[in-house]
């Protein structure tokens, strides 16, 4: 069964989208919002789908659009591209409606080209109330009934915890240095942007690591959070 998997050059979502390949065909799916760091993401996604380093049958990036500019305030930290800090809790980096949106776009494309089941990479302990099992449950109804063609929608890592996902990353030999976990990435003319190891998603991409127990390649512009300590 072709299998579509939101994809968006993160660790999580590159980590599924290796295993997913693992099982049968699948097919990427990007979906652009208007948020600050969305080139930075594409530009990570498409390093690591041209690396050669994935195996399997993955189909070439499929790219949507839903702009979400006219909802979130034009000061919003994500639109602006100004992010809470390292220390902020995921409950301050929520952005409303955001699965349903992924979800919605990219369901009514699995219908358009008949695929039955998508996967996202939701993990353990997330906080918000688009990331339940029930909320999964009550879209892929709704777009089963709305589109009538019969989605599934999965989240294999929703009792995963990050470090396990790195773990598994690591056994299937993902590139860490081509994902992205950052909500302000430099490109500062590099050929791929850097994290800039001052959001709340740098520090959940390093602890990580650190609670893997796998060297973390990272390049952070700001070290200062991430050095061990003396």
């Amino acid at each position: 069964m072709l299998t579509a998997v939101l994809f968006s050059g993160g660790l999580d979502s590159a980590v599924l989208l290796a295993e997913e390949a693992t099982r049968g065909e699948v097919q990427p799916i990007y979906v652009a919002t208007g948020l600050a760091w969305e080139a930075s993401e594409r530009a990570t996604a498409d390093a690591l789908l041209a690396s050669g380093s994935l195996h399997g049958r993955i189909g070439p990036l499929v790219s949507l659009t839903v702009d979400m500019r006219d909802v979130y305030e034009a000061a919003h930290w994500a639109v602006q591209g100004r992010p809470p800090g390292y220390h902020t809790p995921d409950e301050e980096v929520y952005l409303p409606g955001r699965n349903i949106i992924l979800l919605g776009k990219a369901g009514v494309y699995c219908a358009a080209v008949a695929i039955d089941r998508l996967v996202l990479g939701t993990l353990a302990h997330n906080p918000f109330p688009d990331a339940t099992p029930e909320f999964r449950s009550a879209m892929a109804r709704a777009l089963s009934l709305g589109l009538a063609h019969r989605l599934q929608i999965d989240a294999p890592y929703a009792d995963v915890s990050k470090a396990e996902v790195i773990r598994r990353g690591a056994a299937v030999g993902i590139p860490f240095p081509l994902t992205l976990s950052c909500m302000n990435p430099r490109a500062d003319g590099q050929a791929l942007p850097r994290h800039c190891g001052e959001c709340s998603k740098c520090r959940e991409r390093h602890d990580a690591f650190v609670e893997a127990g796998v060297s973390d390649p990272t390049e952070y512009l700001d070290r200062r959070n991430v050095e061990p300590r003396t």
